[in-house]
């Protein structure tokens, strides 16, 4: 058996492989188990919060989830589509032993994931998956599970959106409102279709929103933070303030401003950054980015005097390095952003709400406080890979990157690097001028596929 978990969760085509619906039993199984060692209150059963995006496959799974929870002696909370980070907020606030949410975050329909959060509402560490993914190999869960009498029950909790919603709306300061803000929202056609809305609105703000009829098969089809397209359209023709994209299960922010250019994560957090920075919020003058991270932002925060770390690609890596450096501000070029002191994990509409914040408490527009940093010139492909070699053990790309570093000296980067959650090779070149980056990315990217190509 492949290894089951990558940097975010379990993931991988629908009814197949490790989302097969006997795998996620056994998942479940396992994890239940974990949570049974662990739980902390004799007089009462464990219970593990189980929520999803807006997928077809989700109602499989979350059946096979179910009944694997349950036959180990766990109760099960069923809260429906909900954002990922709001599946976090509930499994905290509820003192459930662990949340799974059924997700594979941006990608297409047809694959999906499970992430699994600890009961502070924060991923499982790498310990304990490796703990769960364990006792799965082992192929012997069923001979550990409840007495009949002892088996779980599960029930639906039906106000868990209206929990996270308010959780989401206590994260916007108090003295401030969104009246005379005109947004458009894209929600993916996932889990933030029916939050996202409603939290904006009730702010004050005159809200438009796109993609937020799902019908199980158009999650992020064309829509979403991948394809900003039809929103930078909308957000153009009706002279919006400002657009914001979601992906599939709520935990990505991409903005787009009120011209219709399109920002990264890494302008958002360099936006969060020099305010926070400003107000004395800052925690120790740092702030945590990835291997991804754009060049740009790094002299944009040195011109700052904000110390940036990098951490390995992946949110949980993020926060875990934000805990080590004390840190409250980190993300992700993706637009996983993590405000520390708010929310334990990425969430797009908490991200959000702190970027509309400062535009409104500056009284500047979203393209003005955009301009704090200048985006170096980066070309990401991704490959299509057979298997994920070391690239040490591939003399002829080992060599390639090398002559490409040589060239870029000090002007750029190279990065070559899998995929955590799918079979694909990701060449990033970071350089001097589109030209030089572009030549470089694809001459890279040829290599990859000469020698690694599926």
């Amino acid at each position: 058996m492949d290894k089951l978990f990558g940097t975010d969760g379990v993931r991988g085509l629908a009814n197949s492989g490790p989302m097969s619906a006997e795998m996620i039993m056994a998942i479940a199984r396992a994890t239940a188990h974990v949570c049974k060692r662990h739980h902390r209150q004799e007089e009462m059963r464990p219970k593990i919060v189980i929520g999803k995006d807006t997928r077809l496959s989700g109602y499989m799974l979350e059946s096979a989830l179910t009944a694997g929870i349950c036959s180990m002696g766990v109760d099960v909370l069923l809260v429906g589509p909900i954002p990922t980070p709001g599946l976090a907020y509930i499994t905290h606030s509820m003192r459930a032993d662990a949340g799974i949410v059924i997700s594979a975050s941006h990608n297409p329909f047809h694959d999906n994931g499970i992430k699994i959060f600890s009961r502070s509402g924060t991923k499982l560490p790498d310990d304990e998956e490796r703990e769960i993914e364990e006792l799965v190999r082992a192929d012997n869960l069923s001979a550990m599970g409840a007495a009949p009498e002892e088996i779980g029950k599960a029930r639906r909790i039906e106000d868990s959106k209206g929990r996270y919603i308010e959780f989401c709306k206590r994260s916007f300061p108090d003295a401030c409102d969104l009246d005379g803000i005109k947004l458009v929202l894209d929600c993916a056609n996932g889990a933030t279709y029916q939050c996202a809305p409603v939290i904006f609105s009730e702010l004050g703000a005159e809200v438009e929103t796109i993609f937020n009829r799902p019908d199980g098969m158009n999650i992020n089809e064309a829509c979403g933070s991948q394809y900003p397209e039809t929103l930078i359209e909308k957000v153009r023709a009706g002279g919006a303030d400002a657009g914001l994209a979601f992906d599939g299960d709520g935990d990505r922010l991409i903005a787009v401003d009120e011209h219709g250019r399109v920002l990264t994560g890494d302008h958002l957090l360099a936006i969060c950054a020099k305010a926070w920075k400003g107000e004395g919020r800052l925690a120790n003058d740092t702030v945590v980015g990835t291997q991804m991270t754009n060049f740009g932002f790094m002299t944009a925060m040195q011109d700052l005097g904000v110390n940036v770390e990098r951490a390995k690609v992946g949110d949980r890596y993020v926060l875990e390095r934000m805990k080590q450096r004390g840190a409250v501000l980190g993300g992700e070029s993706s637009g996983h952003l993590i405000f520390s002191d708010i929310h334990t994990t990425g969430d797009g509409i908490v991200s959000a709400l702190q970027v509309l914040a400062i535009m409104r408490t500056s009284g500047k527009p979203l393209s003005e406080l955009a301009d704090v940093m200048k985006l170096a010139p980066q070309r990401l492909i991704n490959i299509d890979v057979a298997e994920k070699k070391s690239i040490d053990d591939v003399p002829p790309l080992r060599e390639a990157v090398s002559a490409a570093e040589t060239e870029l000296g000090d002007r750029g980067r190279v990065l070559i690097r899998y995929s955590g959650t799918q079979p694909l090779c990701r060449v990033m070149v970071e350089g001097p001028d589109e030209a030089t980056t572009t030549r470089l990315a694809e001459s890279l990217s040829a290599v990859v596929r000469e020698h690694l190509g599926a």
